[in-house]
């Protein structure tokens, strides 16, 4: 099978039984391309696959090519931020028939995007698929945001969606972004900005590499992992698991190794069956240090990292 990326490069995925074993992942059988089956995708995605970045506090080193991350989130049950869950999803819809884009995003907060930050989110556009609320066909799927999308959202200016405790908006925007996702109040960050201009994944290979190595990344700084579903999002931050939904925020603590690793397992669906014994307990002693420095600060009344 061939896939092409916007600029109409071959993008070749080899026929191993890869697309089967992400789609028994997201326990989901071949279909061709609708609205309903899109939404169908986006849903299992983002309840199956979980964003997170156990692999960035374990020295690993992942890319942001495409084929990369989807034999490992088919072959390794893993998962991984926007560059790889966006990235390894293009090349699914693709497969399937679908007529898919990257786009260069950013996620800012209150003050709005600014060129530092426009390259730290890949947004995926799928095109072709018109309904009578979204004549034009073009649709925005994100599953690389943590606690947002559930479903697509038809990019149709002043979209509003509510989705679970949330509710999302899409606006035009001026300036150095074309569209504005407006995330809820009560999500973990305000918004992000696209553009309309198709780019390549190797767009964000510097920001990738800053977001799992620089001492100055929130990635770096906290192990974290979310999965959404369709009544709220569970949230892993250090050893605090929050669950959101209608009812509120409601936070545990893990205190222990065992009840940690659990908790990936049942959870965010993270086994970690490719991991070795020493790097499971690196990421153990480094997510345990790093909540006894927040403990601390927090008792002080002064602002931790954890």
């Amino acid at each position: 099978m061939v896939c092409t990326d916007p600029t109409g490069q071959a993008q070749p995925v080899r026929d191993d039984g890869v697309i089967d074993a992400y789609l028994e992942r997201l326990g989901l059988d071949r279909e061709s391309p609708s609205v309903e089956a899109l939404n169908r995708v986006h849903r299992a995605q983002v309840e199956r696959v979980p964003y997170e970045t156990m692999w960035i506090h374990m020295d690993q080193r992942w890319s942001v090519d495409r084929e990369e991350s989807l034999r490992r989130i088919a072959r390794h049950s893993r998962g991984g931020y926007c560059f790889h869950l966006n990235g390894a999803l293009s090349l699914v819809l693709e497969t399937l028939g679908y007529e898919t884009s990257l786009h260069v995003g950013g996620v800012h907060g209150p003050d709005g995007p600014t060129d530092g930050v426009m390259d730290n989110h890949l947004v995926l556009i799928v095109h072709g698929l018109p309904s009578d609320a979204n004549p034009a066909g073009d649709w925005y799927v994100d599953a690389g945001l943590g606690d947002a999308l559930h479903e697509p959202l038809p990019l149709v200016e002043n979209v509003s969606s509510r989705q679970g405790p949330f509710t999302y908006g899409l606006t035009r925007s001026d300036g150095i972004a074309d569209w504005q996702f407006r995330h809820d109040p009560s999500g973990s960050f305000f918004g992000m900005a696209f553009r309309v201009e198709p780019t390549v994944i190797g767009s964000f290979v510097g920001r990738n590499d800053f977001l799992s190595t620089s001492a100055e990344s929130t990635f770096v700084k906290t192990v974290m992992a979310q999965r959404r579903d369709s009544s709220g999002v569970d949230i892993l931050r250090g050893q605090v698991l929050r669950r959101l939904d209608v009812n509120g925020p409601r936070d545990t603590i893990l205190n222990s190794k065992d009840e940690w690793f659990e908790t990936l397992r049942e959870v965010f669906d993270l086994t970690l069956d490719d991991v070795s014994t020493d790097d499971r307990q690196q990421l153990w002693s480094k997510t345990s240090a790093t909540h006894a420095a927040w403990q601390t600060a927090h008792e002080e009344g002064t602002d931790g990292s954890g």
